[in-house]
């Protein structure tokens, strides 16, 4: 039986060395095609009918204030505080979740997002989730937090063959994401929980619900933000 354990735990370290990229050549230059993105390529080559993908990669500097503060605060509010897990976060998703009964509420940060979407798969099984854990760890420990964003918002999911926020705008809305509109920039952040059903093409009653709960934020978080300007000190 141990022999058999130890032989799990070898297997389980030779997959993680596989997957886990060279975080030196990461922290700087082009942003790589993710591990989802790979995947929609291959079932576009078994299904003709699915969307072109649109994918076009751009720096951090061309994505504006205004998308990255709206998914900041919609999926990871203490994203620069945290070392890649928001514990705060996860106590009060399974507070709610047992609340209700069911499993609601997710609390995976953006780091762990950026590693999922970059490296493993969709899957829930709980070995991905161990190996998700463990690559934020190192993740975080390789690459700033602005890289860490900037890979994000490069490879997130915002619609059927739609990967990254320059995509993103240019199928919606036909400009690139540096011109996007506070709305706009909520529309999209809204878009992340469930980019193929809810999204501004779609615009459905439970997007548009989440697009008004954002914009909620972003207008408390500005107000807090001038508040904090004109405070004397």
């Amino acid at each position: 039986m141990l022999y058999i354990a130890l032989m799990l735990i070898a297997l389980d370290v030779f997959y993680l060395a596989l997957v886990r990229p060279d975080w030196t050549g990461l922290a700087h230059g082009a942003i790589p095609k993710s591990r989802f993105i790979k995947e929609y390529q291959q079932a576009q080559r078994r299904d003709k009918a699915l969307p072109r993908l649109r994918w076009q990669p751009v720096a951090l500097a061309s994505i504006p204030r205004e998308l990255r503060q709206a998914v900041i605060l919609a999926e990871d509010s203490r994203f620069y505080e945290h070392e890649g897990f928001d514990f705060i976060a996860f106590k009060e998703a399974m507070d709610y979740n047992l609340s209700r009964g069911r499993f609601a509420l997710g609390a995976s940060t953006i780091s762990q997002q950026t590693t999922k979407n970059l490296l493993l798969s969709d899957s829930r099984n709980p070995l991905r989730k161990w190996h998700e854990l463990i690559l934020t760890w190192d993740m975080e420990r390789h690459l700033s937090k602005d890289r860490i964003l900037e890979i994000y918002l490069n490879i997130a999911e915002f619609g059927r063959g739609i990967y990254g926020a320059e995509a993103a705008a240019r199928a919606y809305w036909n400009k690139p994401a540096s011109q996007l509109t506070w709305i706009e920039a909520a529309e999209l952040a809204a878009t992340l929980p469930s980019p193929k059903y809810h999204n501004p093409a779609t615009d459905t009653e439970r997007f548009r619900r989440r697009v008004e709960k954002i914009m909620s934020f972003i207008q408390r978080f500005e107000f807090d933000q001038s508040a904090m300007l004109s405070t004397p000190h």
